[in-house]
């Protein structure tokens, strides 16, 4: 990875980045990620870039902008060019790269999932190319027994015998030794740290893993940044985003930040498969983790078993977007400018854009070196076979009048949020409709053989092994 910096990085910087060199050295009021999305937008609607600021343009540029944050404000912010070249050079010094969301080596997976909410810069060091591959986060408490820390080890050589990376958050307990087990089979790792990445680069063990590269660090957040519980809140979602399957190996009950975050990602980006520990002693976090809909890990013997947990197909784009883009602000976000497309490229605007995720999560910068079944549900590995098994009842049922047309969309949204058991009254709630209304969807659904009821407790939910027959 290149440590040159581009034009729209550094203007970037200069608006948003504390470019911490001293305790003594005052900061501006920098641009918060709220009012750099806003200037985002502003400038691409005007067809501007953030590198205009440094050109002849600049007084042209920042005359337009004044409406946003105010002109003094902009200028203070833009004369700190002394101060970032001594950034850039401390940075360098140690291996440290950035990345802002004009680049286009700037992690897509994080681009696609949060679109104008990615991070405007990432700090790192290591091979970024390292983001591309397919990868799994372990996360869990800072601290945990003997018995524990010797299963996040494990879990870390069985992802990189299976040569997929491994995502934590690089903070004491299970990150820390769920990355190490990796490491240490020879497999690959990404640390997004929460702060201290001067400190995480600079530790002699993680230099080894950097220069070899085994090992990639990354941060939003300056590299001299201490920790901070709402840095570690915003951080965490960009862990998730850059794995394509999670593993929750401890968690409290509705407090911490492992709870918090894993919660979040059931709730806004249930897509991706969350699993939690299914084995040895459980934890009253786990198990109402798994009432929310996260999935008992498998606990895969072999590689063809462990592989499974990663090929979980999403519903066809075209059923997304016909059925959410109104209910679900589909149409809105693909409509928003967003810097984290290249200025010169519109690249990557058809996404899927009903996902996101937030997390919060201690974390505390280090060596990552090791501190000495339920039957998996189909409906999570299947989504597309098992959604065009009910397009398939769809076509077979005769569309005579408007209810019939409106029962065929209910049917694929059915599908959608009852892969978790409901009550009557959770679906009638997330359908917005009555309850009795509900229940006479519910009936019919169950006669199709879609939707089958539970007891003890009474429930609704999708009926997979019919689906697949």
């Amino acid at each position: 990875m290149t440590a040159e910096i581009s034009p729209n990085t550094k203007a970037i910087l200069l608006l948003t980045a504390p470019l911490i060199l001293s305790k003594n050295i005052r900061s501006e009021k920098l641009l918060t990620p709220t009012e750099y999305k806003k200037l985002a937008v502003f400038l691409r609607e005007k067809k501007y870039q953030p590198s205009d600021f440094l050109t002849e343009r600049a007084e042209t540029v920042l005359s337009e902008c004044s409406v946003l944050f105010g002109l003094e404000r902009l200028k203070n912010l833009l004369a700190r060019g002394y101060q970032l070249s001594q950034a850039i050079e401390n940075w360098n010094a140690i291996g440290i790269w950035v990345l802002s969301r004009a680049d286009p080596q700037y992690p897509k997976k994080i681009k696609h999932l949060l679109k104008e909410d990615a991070p405007a810069v990432l700090y790192g060091c290591g091979p970024i190319a390292l983001c591309d591959k397919q990868a799994f986060a372990v996360v869990g408490s800072r601290n945990v027994d003997d018995e524990l820390k010797a299963y996040a080890k494990e879990v870390g050589l069985k992802a990189a015998k299976n040569n997929i990376a491994l995502v934590s958050g690089g903070a004491k307990g299970v990150d820390q030794v769920s990355m190490g087990g990796a490491l240490q089979a020879g497999g690959v790792t990404i640390g997004m740290l929460a702060d201290s990445l001067r400190r995480a680069v600079l530790d002699a063990e993680n230099r080894t893993y950097l220069q070899n590269g085994q090992l990639l660090l990354l941060s939003p957040y300056d590299p001299k940044a201490g920790f901070n519980v709402g840095n570690a809140m915003q951080r965490n979602k960009l862990i998730y985003a850059l794995a394509e399957a999670s593993l929750v190996v401890n968690s409290d009950f509705e407090k911490g930040g492992t709870w918090n975050g894993a919660v979040e990602q059931l709730r806004k980006f249930s897509s991706k498969p969350l699993y939690v520990r299914a084995t040895g002693n459980s934890s009253k976090g786990l198990e109402e983790l798994q009432k929310r809909g996260a999935l008992p890990w498998p606990e895969p013997k072999d590689s063809e078993s462990f592989l499974k947990v990663f090929n979980k197909e999403k519903i066809p784009s075209s059923v997304e977007t016909d059925l959410f883009s109104s209910s679900l602000n589909c149409s809105i976000e693909s409509e928003q400018a967003d810097l984290s497309v290249s200025f010169e490229e519109k690249q990557e605007n058809e996404i899927q854009s009903f996902e996101e995720s937030k997390s919060i999560e201690e974390t505390s910068s280090g060596s990552f070196q090791t501190d000495e079944k339920k039957e998996e549900k189909m409906g999570s590995c299947q989504v597309s076979a098992a959604s065009e098994k009910v397009l398939e009842i769809a076509k077979d049922d005769a569309i005579s009048n408007p209810a019939d047309l409106l029962f065929e969309s209910v049917r694929i949204i059915a599908f959608q949020i009852l892969k978790k058991p409901m009550q009557d009254s959770e679906f009638a709630s997330a359908m917005e409709v009555n309850k009795t209304q509900a229940s006479d969807w519910l009936k019919r659904l169950m006669k199709e053989g879609v939707v089958k009821k539970t007891k003890r407790p009474v429930r609704y939910v999708i009926d997979q092994e019919n689906l697949f027959v």
